[in-house]
């Protein structure tokens, strides 16, 4: 395992020496930390609530907050009151 996680780390460094010309590879790594992020949180907000449904409900509000330019405070705090009146409606 540890030998797959350095070749990932040491090839590149050691093979590509020069400039990365190609629009296509230059987009796709600088697009590369932001999927990992979004795959690794993505999951985790919809099944952090009782139910899914809630989580799915504060993902869309939280996207469209900040499609429209809220901060972050206003985003968070808009996704916590729509998870906290979807459960209370949804599970009692």
């Amino acid at each position: 395992m540890s030998a797959v996680t350095l070749s990932i780390r040491i090839l590149p460094l050691t093979l590509i020496r020069r400039q990365i010309k190609s629009r296509f590879i230059r987009s796709f790594l600088f697009y590369v930390p932001y999927i990992t992020l979004a795959v690794m949180t993505f999951p985790d907000i919809v099944h952090a609530t009782q139910t899914p449904a809630s989580g799915l409900l504060a993902l869309l509000v939280g996207t469209a907050m900040a499609w429209f330019g809220a901060s972050l405070f206003k985003v968070s705090a808009f996704c916590c009151v729509a998870v906290f009146v979807a459960e209370r409606f949804l599970v009692g």
